[in-house]
């Protein structure tokens, strides 16, 4: 049995400065995501995307002291949602230009997402690259990211994001 290893556990001690919030605001749109905890514990990332100014994406993200993963093969992430579409990214190099991506629709209710890491493709800026899928060698970084393409709000609750 594979061992698990937990990434970040949302909790009464969630710190906001572990956590960035990046909208497309970098680029002119005027999307307005936030992270924060619930009166139950768990990180709540939520929002509005809005496509005015060529805008249309809200994400969250935590940057990680570089640690080897290569015993691992998958994420888990434990999340409810609003039945939206979301992606989970992550780096392996903290120079590293392009993320690793893969496409998940939230429920209502909740649910552990395995995201085996030979299924997450290389991105740029939301275009998919001609580089291999992710390795599982090194983890810098971990984010969630909404870009649908279509004016709207949207809430998911996050309990932890884990290895295994």
């Amino acid at each position: 049995m594979s061992k698990i290893k937990t990434l970040y556990k949302f909790d009464e001690n969630f710190n906001l400065k572990d956590w960035q919030i990046v909208n497309d605001d970098v680029m002119g749109g005027l999307s307005m995501g936030l992270i924060q905890v619930n009166k139950e514990g768990f990180g709540v990332f939520s929002g509005h995307v809005s496509l005015e100014n060529n805008g249309g994406f809200c994400m969250v993200r935590r940057n990680l002291e570089r640690m080897p993963v290569n015993v691992y093969t998958k994420f888990l992430l434990s999340v409810k949602g609003d039945g939206k579409k979301y992606a989970f990214r992550c780096k392996s190099g903290e120079h590293q230009r392009h993320t690793y991506s893969y496409e998940f629709t939230s429920t209502k209710e909740w649910t552990t997402i395995e995201i085996p890491f030979k299924d997450m493709q290389a991105v740029f800026r939301g275009e998919e690259l001609n580089l291999p899928n992710y390795h599982g060698d090194y983890l810098t970084q971990i984010a969630i990211i909404i870009k649908n393409g279509i004016e709207e709000d949207f809430v998911l609750e996050i309990d932890k994001i884990e290895i295994k």
